[in-house]
């Protein structure tokens, strides 16, 4: 059985609980060797990335430290953009050959995923897990017209239902209100200690 992998992109602006909680029952549920957290350095898709990839990704670092089982690739930081989804899994099979690779995503991303760059190649290189959110309802074979043979390369991954945003926690932070619980206390300290978000 080939070692899998599971890869968590984002802009981590800032990480926060729903990350984790992700990252973790899908290694437990796909039987994950480990989770690669991949900041992306520059996304498309959002024009409003808040913070400098230097403090999301220390971010990053203090929200998976001590589990032994998450890890960081630079992989999207130290590559030229566009910074698409499909460029990156090729240089992380390169990176980790022999290895069955599983991009972990949201409802919200699924639903959205014929809009990607690509999406048919991107379903080609590697397999999804989807973690469901409580505001979005979605199924495995809810693209199949467009995206033939989805259904079989996506895993519903049970987790709590949490929604957790990153806008949101900005908007508290913004307005002097906690977060204390929603993102890990290392990340919230970082967060201070650096006048973040104000």
């Amino acid at each position: 059985m080939l070692r899998r992998l599971g890869i968590l992109g984002g802009t981590f602006d800032p990480p926060h609980i729903g990350h984790l909680i992700l990252a973790e029952y899908a290694r437990e549920a796909l039987e994950l060797a480990q989770v690669l957290f991949v900041p992306a350095a520059d996304p498309p898709h959002k024009d409003d990335t808040r913070l400098d990839v230097r403090h999301r990704l220390a971010m990053v670092e203090r929200a998976i430290e001590g589990n032994a089982h998450f890890a960081i690739s630079m992989a999207d930081i130290e590559r030229p953009g566009p910074h698409y989804t499909v460029d990156l899994i090729p240089i992380l099979q390169t990176q980790f050959p022999d290895t069955e690779l599983y991009f972990l995503i949201g409802a919200d991303s699924l639903r959205d995923l014929p809009k990607w760059n690509r999406p048919a190649e991107l379903i080609r290189l590697c397999k999804l897990a989807v973690m469901r959110r409580p505001d979005v309802d979605v199924t495995p074979d809810m693209h199949e017209a467009v995206l033939p043979g989805l259904a079989a390369r996506v895993t519903m991954i049970d987790a709590p239902l949490v929604d957790v945003s990153s806008t949101e926690i900005v908007e508290r932070l913004q307005t002097g209100k906690s977060v204390r619980y929603v993102v890990p206390d290392a990340v919230l300290d970082y967060i201070q200690a650096n006048g973040l978000y104000r």
